[in-house]
């Protein structure tokens, strides 16, 4: 299974999020095999590291962000990844507009795995305060918990 999240830029919601799934599915399901990536439907920061910001927030929760590098979503992400999980409809819908007609199932907006009931969108925490960024992470560790869940359905593991 492979997971792509994606932002704008990929240094703030989608490095975000790839850290905080990929410690999730360690801690509570390392026996599924799972592909974890992020990427920015612009290349405003190729190469990068995430945002100074989103980093401190995320290691001050015991999430590693800094191995993470900024970079833009290719074509071949769409056939190679089995969910492209957009963080907001704006690149929701770039991405669909980009992805060949066959892959669009695989495009979805992230938050549709949160449990709860908040709004379709990740929040871009960039030009806000590092309250932007809390609540970020609130909603990744929210709708990454209902991700593994939908992982571990369709891999027919239980947990």
């Amino acid at each position: 299974m492979k997971v792509l999240f994606v932002c704008m830029g990929n240094i703030c919601r989608s490095p975000t999020a790839e850290g905080v799934f990929r410690k999730i599915v360690q801690d509570q399901a390392p026996h599924l095999d799972v592909d974890i990536d992020s990427a920015g439907t612009h290349a405003y920061h190729v190469g990068e590291i995430p945002d100074h910001r989103a980093v401190s927030a995320a290691a001050e929760r015991g999430y590693d962000l800094t191995m993470i590098r900024a970079r833009r979503v290719q074509d071949s992400d769409f056939e190679d990844f089995d969910y492209v999980l957009a963080m907001d409809e704006d690149n929701l819908a770039l991405l669909l507009e980009r992805c060949p007609e066959e892959y669009r199932g695989r495009v979805r907006l992230f938050l549709e795995f949160h449990e709860g009931d908040p709004d379709r969108n990740v929040p871009d925490p960039y030009y806000g305060s590092a309250n932007g960024f809390e609540y970020v992470l609130d909603l990744v560790v929210g709708a990454s918990q209902g991700l593994l869940k939908e992982l571990n359905k369709s891999s027919g593991s239980a947990g």
